[in-house]
């Protein structure tokens, strides 16, 4: 099915300033009108669905999933990864280079692209590694890989550690038009951290992870992306200090960005301890008023709990948040980390980093930021389609006539609960099971197909 007609849902279109009861016209695949609820003119024949009480947007953009193929099969495939993706409003997604081998080269490149368009269920972009091996050694061929059609470059999992070496990147990929997305960790300072420095982790003796590992390496990014001019992306952005280098820098015009991802403004360092502190924001609890005794306890020492950059403290999460609200930190992604049971099933030291979150991400943005009135749906909605979109150089995004008919219908206040039985990804390491949540999904389409 490639045509069909949606009518009387709240249709936002954050590209367009549009945000209107209507009708949206599908067409061979894409957007063929927009029109007040009851007057768009449809053919004969044309399939009719009724979408009133929901809202009706741009297909929605992750541009940090780690789909895990090649080479972790067990963990995720394009098949199963771009279905999670789907059942969670995804309509597009930007996989990373950190693959077994990883996507380094062309060839490597055409493989995923070619294996997305036979298995996958969204569209599937690909980002290609900055250095070769993602080594951190000598630059892969950024040329080469911009011709095979990637849509940046990163060493996500990995940071490059040499900053002469980052500023060749940086000025190659402005050669090809190429933004650069940064996975921001010093390793002389983070070391062998398992979790945020802090009074958790003393508590609970693990080896801390402090945040200047992270806001160095942003620091530096910072002076990089204002040397050269190149747009510098920083992903998974977790630390107040980072936070703030990042708003200074693009006052002053530094084409500089970041993102948030769900965990790190929800959680703090103590979900590690089974302690978390719940946020609050003026009064009003961020599940809606049903109560924290709804969601379930679980045990010091959680591996769900480990990721990367760690859960921090409730100051970094709130100028996490701050930075969400007032434009710092532009878009909303998941970091995407599918990790097999038996990966996660061992003491915390040995367990890898990463949770899940396509199928979660978006209803607990809508819980944290739009359900406490911090921001519109427009906003929180541009985060996910503009912002990314923008970013990338890609023509998605909008509902625009003439535009791919990617669109993502959602109910913002129903409320559910997410099990191990419902997911579509072949890993289970989320810790959001058993919580109550709130705005979900209901209909995704892409390229027109339902």
């Amino acid at each position: 099915m490639s045509s069909l007609l949606l009518r009387g849902g709240r249709v936002i279109d954050p590209g367009n300033a549009f945000d209107a009861v209507a009708d949206v016209l599908v067409l061979g695949g894409k957007i063929a009108g927009i029109g007040p609820s009851a007057g768009v003119k449809a053919p004969p024949g044309i399939e009719t669905r009724d979408v009133s009480g929901l809202v009706v947007a741009p297909g929605l953009i992750d541009l940090h999933v780690h789909l895990r193929e090649p080479g972790q099969s067990a963990k995720e495939t394009v098949a199963t990864g771009t279905l999670a993706a789907l059942r969670g409003g995804f309509t597009s997604v930007v996989c990373m280079p950190n693959t077994n081998p990883p996507i380094d080269s062309p060839a490597m490149v055409a493989l995923i692209r070619e294996k997305a368009a036979r298995e996958g269920h969204v569209n599937v972009f690909v980002s290609g590694a900055i250095t070769k091996g993602i080594a951190g050694e000598e630059l892969a061929p950024i040329g080469s890989l911009k011709k095979a059609g990637v849509v940046a470059i990163t060493d996500d999992g990995h940071c490059v550690q040499n900053s002469e070496l980052m500023r060749h990147a940086l000025e190659y990929a402005k050669m090809f038009d190429l933004p650069v997305m940064d996975h921001c960790q010093d390793y002389q300072l983070v070391n062998d951290g398992m979790m945020h420095e802090g009074y958790w982790s003393t508590v609970l003796g693990l080896k801390g992870w402090p945040a200047s590992g992270e806001d160095l390496i942003v620091a530096r990014n910072v002076l990089l992306a204002e040397l050269t001019g190149t747009p510098l992306h920083c992903q998974h952005v977790s630390s107040a200090r980072s936070v703030g280098l990042i708003r200074e820098a693009r006052h002053r015009g530094i084409p500089i960005s970041g993102e948030a991802c769900p965990h790190h403004f929800i959680l703090t360092d103590s979900a590690v301890a089974g302690a978390e502190e719940f946020w609050k924001a003026d009064g009003v609890d961020w599940d809606g008023g049903r109560g924290h005794e709804a969601i379930p306890s679980w045990p010091a020492y959680d591996t769900y709990f480990k990721m990367n950059p760690p859960l921090r403290s409730k100051r970094d999460r709130e100028a996490v948040i701050e930075g969400l609200v007032d434009g710092t930190l532009s878009i909303l992604a998941s970091d995407h980390a599918p990790h097999c049971d038996f990966e996660k099933g061992v003491e915390f030291d040995y367990a890898p980093f990463g949770i899940t979150g396509l199928e979660t991400g978006l209803s607990l943005s809508l819980m944290a930021l739009y359900h406490t009135g911090l921001l519109s749906l427009s906003d929180l909605i541009r985060k996910y389609t503009v912002e990314p979109a923008n970013l990338l150089r890609l023509s998605k995004g909008t509902l625009s006539v003439g535009a791919d008919a990617d669109v993502t219908i959602f109910d913002p206040d129903l409320e559910w609960t997410f099990s191990r039985e419902q997911t579509a990804s072949k890993s289970f390491n989320n810790p959001f099971y058993g919580w109550p949540l709130r705005g979900k999904a209901v209909l995704t389409i892409v390229g027109g197909r339902v």
